[in-house]
């Protein structure tokens, strides 16, 4: 059995939960003031997402803002940004404009924030 400290994001409250963690599940939280708060921490443990930013090169110069269309798995961050480390796109670009197709296998898309001219 393992104990985590976590500050849950759900309101602006930030409620410290304690969340007892068996076998990689939260079976047990205290100090938490909603459902909305346990449902956060429960993913929190068993599996967290995060939304992914980021900037891609521009051939010619210059980068282009980017981010998934939806949260990828926490631990996959390193390997998602690696990935666009590598990767030159031409311009022109446009905000919205798909740049990868399923990020590594992960069901999401890289979409540009904003725009470039070519």
């Amino acid at each position: 059995m393992e104990v985590r400290e976590l500050t849950c994001l759900v309101c602006p409250v930030g409620c410290r939960a304690r969340v007892r963690v068996e076998g990689g599940r939260a079976v047990a939280w205290e100090g938490l003031e909603c459902r909305a708060g346990e449902e956060y921490v429960r993913r929190e443990v068993e599996l967290p997402l995060r939304d992914f930013f980021t900037v891609v090169r521009v051939r010619g110069g210059g980068v282009v803002p980017v981010r998934s269309t939806g949260p990828i798995p926490r631990e996959r961050l390193l390997e998602a940004s690696r990935e666009l480390a590598g990767l030159e796109v031409e311009g022109p670009i446009r905000v919205g404009e798909v740049l990868v197709r399923n990020l590594l296998g992960m069901g999401v898309d890289v979409v540009a924030t904003g725009e470039v001219e070519g």
